[in-house]
């Protein structure tokens, strides 16, 4: 909602990922919240050292989604229901690019159907967030390769 915890830590994630595979000048990835609350503030600290734990650096700075991203990106994550019916909403009955969907569809080591927002709970649930977006991202990453003709041999 806020962009301070999920959706950084899946930004950052995914970006990880993508250099580690030299996609990060094919594929552009960026996060955005539901709320304004904490535009222009850094992931929150238990957040970005859960990611650090793993080798992952987040970067980003907190912003709410605009209309206009809906056009620029070819797929929109939400983290859970209530983010999804928002950004549908946004969407209203207009045909734009992005199809909105929820994270949660490329985890596999889960039966999860949303991303729990982790900021009102223990470093466990940082921890639990993290194992999730590890696990989607990197099914994230196969889809996308798919969608710009990449097998995983050819990289």
């Amino acid at each position: 909602m806020g962009n301070i915890c999920r959706s950084p830590a899946a930004e950052g994630t995914f970006r990880h990922l993508l250099k580690q595979e030299g996609l990060e000048q094919r594929v552009q990835c960026d996060s955005a919240g539901t709320i304004d609350y904490h535009t222009g503030a850094t992931a929150d600290a238990r957040m970005r050292g859960a990611a650090r734990e793993r080798g992952i650096q987040l970067t980003s700075i907190a912003r709410q989604i605009a209309v206009e991203d809906l056009d620029t990106f070819d797929l929109i994550l939400c983290m859970d229901e209530d983010n999804l019916e928002y950004v549908e909403h946004l969407a209203g009955e207009s045909r734009h690019r992005a199809r909105v969907r929820l994270f949660c569809e490329f985890v596999s080591d889960s039966d999860a159907r949303e991303v729990p927002d982790p900021y009102y709970g223990g470093a466990d649930g940082f921890d639990e967030v993290m194992d999730l977006l590890e696990d989607g991202c990197a099914n994230l990453l196969e889809y996308v390769r798919r969608k710009i003709g990449l097998d995983a041999a050819a990289k």
